[in-house]
């Protein structure tokens, strides 16, 4: 009985410390927002719901987590600002974030003062070209906004667009990716924070990137079609097209590019004329493949398997 006494008074002492623990826990996540509130007051005392541009929803954000002892405060990004809290509006804060203001380095290395960890993936931002060329993080990003346009699939192209202007008209063509259905991004084949392959692209290759979606054409396949293992913007234009299957010419016009032996060209044959166009004699069309469509027959022209597939025509 003694025993058993003792065991229970153990019991009760162990979940007395640990609620105690708890209550200590809880009370430490309180604390250490309302320290951190208390910091930003003293800038939202006049940068308040009444300013002329939304700063307050910054604290829907993640940025504005106050119970997360990481979370940056207003001084954090802008600096401690003393000339600015002392002159009032006189003074600028320490740094001014948006186009035209502080200097493009000092804006960036607030950001990456917490965004340049491995975990968040912005290793290869140093020398990119986005970087080089003097973007800044805020050309993109809107940190007081709960619902970036750049995070948005549906949106994101016309923020990419603001200064990709050739590409913005190329999306409106016929033959694209659904990127104004919202159903591919920008950031689905480019890395905007730097990349190890050309243009900013996600994978190391265009190819890489391409087989991403269409893995179909990957291979390896028995009979392989060069230009298709080379690069697929030798026959693709990417962002779209006025040819169908984002072609850059329509066949048989793209496939003459590199097969001038077929199509529309003249060749040695019986005598016959062709009106209007001098020193037609002794030339005949070649009706081989005189203006058809080249994959009427050569049908897997990625890459064939059929031991006979030799020419992609099955």
């Amino acid at each position: 009985m003694k025993r058993l006494y003792q065991l229970v008074t153990l019991c009760a002492f162990i979940l007395a410390c640990g609620a105690g623990a708890s209550a200590v826990t809880a009370a430490e996540p309180g604390a250490v927002a309302k320290a951190a509130l208390e910091r930003d007051a003293v800038c939202t005392a006049c940068h308040n719901e009444s300013w002329r541009t939304p700063v307050l929803t910054i604290y829907q954000t993640k940025h504005g987590v106050k119970a997360d002892e990481r979370t940056p405060g207003c001084q954090t990004c802008h600096g401690e600002s003393a000339g600015h809290l002392k002159e009032g509006p006189g003074t600028k804060p320490d740094t001014v974030f948006g186009k035209g203001k502080s200097p493009v380095e000092a804006q960036n290395s607030a950001c990456l003062s917490c965004h340049e960890s491995k975990v968040l993936a912005k290793k290869n931002w140093a020398g990119s070209q986005h970087e080089s060329r003097g973007v800044a993080c805020t050309n993109c990003h809107e940190a007081h906004t709960p619902n970036q346009r750049v995070l948005n699939k549906l949106t994101q192209p016309e923020v990419c667009f603001n200064c990709h202007k050739t590409e913005r008209a190329q999306v409106q063509r016929i033959s694209t990716h659904p990127i104004l259905a919202g159903k591919v991004s920008c950031s689905d084949c480019h890395d905007p924070h730097g990349s190890t392959g050309p243009k900013l692209l996600a994978k190391n290759s265009v190819n890489q990137t391409c087989f991403t979606c269409h893995t179909e054409k990957r291979g390896p396949f028995l009979w392989e079609h060069a230009p298709v293992t080379d690069d697929c913007t030798t026959c693709h234009s990417p962002h779209g097209s006025t040819n169908s299957n984002m072609l850059k010419v329509r066949p048989p016009f793209l496939c003459q590019q590199c097969h001038g032996g077929h199509g529309t060209t003249l060749r040695s044959g019986p005598s016959v004329g062709v009106p209007g166009v001098a020193n037609t004699t002794n030339l005949a069309l070649n009706a081989f493949g005189n203006g058809r469509m080249c994959l009427n027959c050569h049908s897997n022209i990625h890459g064939s398997n059929h031991p006979a597939g030799n020419f992609f025509v099955r």
